[in-house]
């Protein structure tokens, strides 16, 4: 079906199928990644497909011209006023689709859905996604130490 939720100048954003399944589970485990999240299971990305996105929601980010898959968002707590972005991953990295995404999403969720507010995690060391989260207007409002832990940190 390919719901599409927006579309920018190089990228949109869709509601993720069970076709997507592998490539979530994929991205999410991929060494590269592991160091700033806490992946899901399968089974997990497969009841938030299947739960029709009222309060939570996988999404993909393609690229427009190819329809190539370059990233994934987890969104919860879609039925309050405001939405919390977990598991922002980007796949295809240093060509600026993670600042470009999160613009869309962000447009999506103040202008589409009328959030009021959105919120994330991010590990502390992960400089990079805190200045490109900064960047975009988020503050940082305090630092939840060990709450998970991954790995080594």
């Amino acid at each position: 079906m390919n719901e599409i939720l927006i579309e920018g100048g190089r990228l949109r954003l869709r509601r993720a199928e069970e076709s997507d399944l592998k490539y979530i589970v994929a991205l999410e485990n991929a060494p590269e990644n592991l160091k700033y999240i806490v992946p899901f299971d399968e089974n997990f990305h497969r009841e938030t497909i299947q739960s029709g996105g009222a309060q939570k929601l996988d999404v993909i980010i393609e690229e427009r011209d190819t329809g190539e898959r370059v990233g994934t968002f987890f969104l919860d707590n879609l039925h309050r006023h405001k939405i919390e972005f977990t598991h922002v991953i980007i796949g295809k990295k240093r060509v600026g689709y993670g600042r470009e995404s999160l613009q869309l999403l962000l447009k999506w969720s103040f202008e589409v859905r009328k959030f009021h507010r959105a919120c994330l995690d991010c590990k502390t060391y992960n400089e990079p996604a805190i200045h490109l989260y900064e960047s975009l207007g988020f503050v940082r409002e305090g630092v939840m130490r060990d709450t998970i832990l991954t790995g080594d940190v």
